[in-house]
């Protein structure tokens, strides 16, 4: 077996191998990142969430290009909102509630514009898209199947909002065994001090969640591997 690779993290370096890894991509869809959304319609700056789009580029393009796993997620509910919970139907504007009609279609409904994922981090031939209709991205989905099936182990995470899905999906999957490095620049959240703490929570205790470092210390650690 050979070594694996590390990566220098918080609370300590992070080992991977590149075979058993894959890149998961939360829930980078319109309704949440750009303007007229869900996001917006609950009162916030969806420029927060923009910020990740550039490190997050750079980071899919290099798992591409080095042959990682790419799976990306997507929040939202069938036409009928059959699977969306009274409480989460009731969030939002009055007149921008989940199903309503948005400027990119019903929002967060499946098979909207809106629900689909931005243009700059759109999905190639082969990634799979995982539809959720929760926070988490094991809830309620076959993601926990796909990943064994493949032998995954290791996830590089990514995504949006930090303290939300990004977060509910990091604890899911360390309860099934899963190490998790979140990317702490390729996370966004649209309150500052919710990404500072959230980012604080998954390492606290010696990683309780798991680990967190910047983008550019898993692209170093990644382009070693290339190299060999």
């Amino acid at each position: 077996m050979p070594d694996p690779l590390l990566v220098e993290a918080d609370p300590y370096p992070y080992g991977f191998d590149p075979g058993h890894t894959a890149l998961l991509v939360i829930d980078m869809q319109r309704d949440f990142v750009e303007p007229g959304g869900f996001g917006e319609s609950l009162g916030n700056d969806v420029t927060l969430l923009q910020k990740v789009i550039p490190p997050l580029r750079e980071v899919l393009a290099a798992v591409r290009e080095a042959g990682l796993t790419v799976i990306h997620t997507r929040e939202g509910h069938l036409p009928d909102l059959s699977d969306c919970p009274p409480a989460k139907l009731r969030r939002g504007s009055p007149s921008m509630r989940i199903g309503d009609p948005g400027p990119n279609g019903r929002i967060l409904i499946r098979g909207e514009r809106g629900h689909d994922i931005i243009d700059e981090l759109a999905p190639i031939d082969g990634e799979l898209v995982v539809d959720k209709p929760g926070k988490g991205s094991f809830h309620a989905t076959g993601l926990d199947g796909v990943l064994r099936g493949m032998d995954v182990r290791s996830l590089i995470v990514t995504g949006v909002t930090t303290e939300v899905c990004v977060h509910t999906t990091v604890r899911e999957a360390n309860d099934r065994g899963y190490e998790c490095l979140v990317l702490s620049d390729c996370v966004g959240s649209y309150f500052p001090e919710f990404q500072r703490h959230g980012l604080g929570m998954i390492a606290a205790q010696g990683g309780i969640f798991g680990w967190v470092a910047p983008s550019g210390h898993f692209l170093k650690a990644l382009q070693t591997w290339s190299e060999r």
